[in-house]
């Protein structure tokens, strides 16, 4: 089934874990895709791996003005319109307390993590087709804390405002804006903070995750692209300005 047939998208962290799983399944419900990545040669690896007629990319850094506009620039010069964008991009920082934490780092994590999803609906969304969807990458830290992850945890807790704000100021338009909040995903991103959280014993620290979350397991990026999927098409059209947790049970536990 065709579930997004003729739809063009925009993924940005395309490159990654849960962004080439997402345009891997655009692709297969008949979406147009523009992956946008900040390193070339992992993005060309994405596209190889996808290797797929509707599948293009673009090189940006999404905290970046000049850089998001390029990459509407080019996605409207291919294909002269945008219905989905998934807002996805993001990075861990570090994991240090707040007393620790470096400057730098919080400043960078800010920068890709909150204004890059600024910045994506500023330029990406007035650009939309009226009925468009669009869906910002959160967390499960984006509804709670977790020590020595600061920066990500205000970051996460951020973009919600934003989702919230552009539901509203968007829908004259017909343009849905959610978010999704994963619970620790199965990916290079976990394997980073594990790693950075104990360098010696870092699967006792996946150990500790999986412990919190009911059914035991950390998600697989395809789980969290089938329910950007559902927020992508039609079937979720009444359906913005709402936070969609995906984690195992964690935050009931």
């Amino acid at each position: 089934m065709e579930r997004l047939k003729n739809k063009v998208a925009i993924i940005t962290g395309g490159a990654g874990g849960i962004g080439k799983a997402t345009a891997k399944l655009f692709l297969e419900e008949g979406a147009k895709v523009v992956i946008v990545d900040l390193d070339k040669e992992i993005l060309e690896k994405a596209a190889y791996e996808l290797d797929h007629e509707n599948l293009s990319f673009c090189v940006a850094d999404v905290s970046k003005v000049k850089d998001v506009e390029k990459y509407v620039q080019e996605t409207l010069e291919v294909h002269e319109r945008i219905d989905i964008f998934f807002n996805n991009a993001g990075i861990e920082g570090r994991v240090k307390s707040i007393a620790e934490y470096p400057e730098d780092v919080f400043d960078k994590v800010i920068a890709v993590n909150l204004k890059g999803v600024w910045l994506g609906c500023k330029h990406v969304i007035p650009k939309m087709e009226e009925g468009g969807s669009v869906m910002i990458t959160s967390s499960v830290a984006g509804l709670k804390g977790f020590a020595g992850l600061g920066a990500y945890v205000a970051s996460k807790h951020a973009v919600v405002g934003i989702m919230r704000t552009a539901a509203l100021e968007f829908a004259d338009k017909n343009i849905r804006v959610n978010t999704v909040h994963p619970a620790p995903v199965n990916n290079r991103m976990m394997r980073s903070i594990e790693g950075d959280s104990n360098p010696d014993n870092p699967e006792d620290v996946k150990k500790g995750f999986e412990a919190t979350i009911p059914l035991k397991r950390y998600a697989e990026s395809e789980e969290i692209a089938q329910l950007v999927l559902f927020l992508a098409s039609d079937e979720s059209k009444y359906i913005t300005g709402s936070t969609y947790v995906i984690d195992g049970g964690m935050l009931t536990a």
